[in-house]
């Protein structure tokens, strides 16, 4: 369950339709414990960073952290909840491409997305 309190520094969609085609999503047990090592080794800047979610550059390309706590409606919750190690968590999002025909895709090629169908619609990605 997400955890901040007042307005977001943004709408969601609003950021999302700001972002490159191709970003990634990183799920992370804390935001806030995440942070430093995307900052101090990757040298990537902070946008904005609230207890569920930060919005982040590096070299140019957007990325964000979302904590585990504010995915707990969506699909990746149940795989990533209790991991201790790591990576599994990851979510590549491609911007700007029909989800639906991306989803058959997916299907025709053996595998599957991880999304609700008509749900995650930021921006006109998936």
């Amino acid at each position: 369950m997400k955890t901040r309190t007042g307005e977001a520094w943004m709408p969601a969609d609003e950021y999302g339709r700001g972002l490159p085609k191709f970003t990634l999503n990183l799920l992370v047990r804390d935001v806030a414990e995440a942070i430093p090592f995307y900052r101090d080794v990757l040298q990537a800047t902070v946008r904005y960073a609230d207890a569920d979610f930060a919005a982040m550059e590096i070299g140019g390309t957007e990325f964000m952290l979302h904590a585990d706590h504010a995915y707990d409606q969506h699909p990746l919750h149940e795989r990533v909840h209790g991991i201790v190690v790591r990576g599994i968590g990851a979510e590549i999002r491609v911007m700007g491409i029909d989800p639906d025909a991306a989803e058959e895709r997916a299907k025709n090629f053996g595998r599957r997305l991880c999304r609700r169908r008509g749900i995650f619609r930021m921006g006109g990605g998936m």
